[in-house]
C-alpha cells in the first residue's frame, strides 16, 4: 500500500511525541528510564530492522557525524555514552511540544521523503528550530519507518 500525506504527518507527530516522552522519562526516572523509552521509540519508528539508517544528527561532528546504527542514535538522543562522549542527549532537553512546517514531500509507493522545519519547545518555553529531512519506507508489515534522518541548524549570517 502506498504511503499517504497523512502517513507522513502521523510519522512526524510520532517522532515528536517520542522526543517529549524521552524528555519526561529522563526527568522522572533518570538516564536509564530515558534510554528505555528511547530504545522503544527507535524500534517503533526507525528502520534499523531494515538495515542501516542514514542518520545525520543536528549537533554531531567529526568521525561521529553520521549514525547508521541504533546505538549511535540512542547515544545522540540520550547522551551519557562513553562511545559518543560529545553527545549531550538531544531528546533529554525538556521538550514539551513539537511542530513542523512542510517545505516539500515526495511519495512513490512504499518510499517517501519529507523536508521542512521542526520546532521543539522546552519546558521553559524556549524554541529550537531545525532544518529536517526524513526518508521513509514501509516495512513488510506496512509500518512506516524512518530510513533517512538529516538534521541541521538554520544558517545564520
Amino acid at each position: 500500500m502506498s504511503i499517504t500525506h497523512k502517513d507522513l504527518s502521523d510519522a512526524r507527530t510520532a517522532w515528536g511525541q517520542g522526543k517529549i516522552a524521552i524528555s519526561k522519562a529522563f526527568e522522572e526516572g533518570g538516564i536509564e528510564a530515558a534510554r528505555q523509552v528511547a530504545d522503544a521509540h527507535l524500534d517503533a519508528i526507525y528502520g534499523y530492522n531494515l538495515g542501516p539508517v542514514l542518520f545525520k544528527p543536528t549537533m554531531a561532528s567529526g568521525p561521529q557525524t553520521f549514525r547508521p546504527t541504533k546505538e549511535g542514535a540512542l547515544a545522540y538522543f540520550c547522551g551519557h555514552s562513553e562511545e559518543y562522549p560529545l553527545d549531550n542527549g538531544f531528546a533529554i532537553q525538556g521538550w514539551r511540544s513539537v511542530d513542523s512546517v512542510t517545505s516539500a514531500e515526495y511519495i512513490e509507493g512504499d518510499i517517501a521523503m519529507w523536508m521542512g522545519w521542526v520546532m521543539l519547545k522546552n519546558k521553559n518555553g524556549d524554541v529550537t528550530k531545525v532544518d529536517k529531512s526524513f526518508g521513509y519506507k514501509k516495512d513488510a508489515n506496512g509500518v512506516l519507518r524512518i530510513v533517512l534522518h538529516h538534521s541541521s541548524l538554520p544558517f545564520s549570517a
